[in-house]
């Protein structure tokens, strides 16, 4: 597999960690340290799961790829749907959805990182550099998330209960999006 070629799966899959620091981007005051903190997890989650996929490999091919797009469904469209309902909920003990928060973004971390274990396990049967492959995956995401969340500020216009619904919303249509495409409707 060629450079050009991985640089195009790292962009593939990178969109999804770029379309959630939009909508966090959006809907939240991120600083640097938060910025970086998230693009650093997503990175890492997306070169970390192509390794693991490609060291488990084929021996369990046959058991995820019948449920992945199912697992990642399931968590963004919790997470999404637990923004939308706590936007609308007023008062002091709002607890929101925070992609500042640890439990939050290791969660946003794995669901956007399946397709990359799934990527992984094909790397196992095609002639690929998995390390070289895993490095890009990361600097690609790494980058796609920072440049996320800065343009998510720029669009900052949507008051913040709004972006948070429409955050909500797109985290719920990344996980239909995943669904659609593994069951080949799309």
């Amino acid at each position: 597999m060629s450079f050009f070629e991985i640089v195009l799966i790292a962009l593939g899959l990178s969109m999804d960690c770029f379309a959630v620091s939009v909508s966090f981007g959006t809907s939240k005051k991120l600083t640097w340290k938060d910025i970086l903190r998230t693009a650093l997890f997503f990175g890492l989650f997306q070169g970390i799961m192509p390794l693991a996929g490609w060291v488990i490999g084929s021996s369990i091919q046959a058991l995820i790829i019948p449920v992945d797009h199912w697992i990642a469904f399931v968590i963004l469209a919790f997470i999404g749907l637990k923004m939308i309902i706590q936007a609308f909920h007023t008062g002091e003990k709002k607890n929101v959805i925070d992609i500042r928060k640890t439990s939050v973004l290791l969660s946003l971390s794995f669901a956007t990182s399946i397709d990359a274990f799934i990527t992984g396990v094909s790397f196992g049967f095609i002639k690929t550099n998995i390390l070289v492959a895993a490095v890009i995956i990361t600097v690609v995401t790494f980058l796609n998330t920072v440049n996320g969340a800065k343009l998510g500020e720029k669009t900052s216009f949507l008051p913040a209960k709004w972006a948070e619904v429409m955050g909500g919303a797109v985290l719920i249509l990344i996980g239909v999006k995943i669904v659609l495409e593994h069951l080949a409707i799309i």
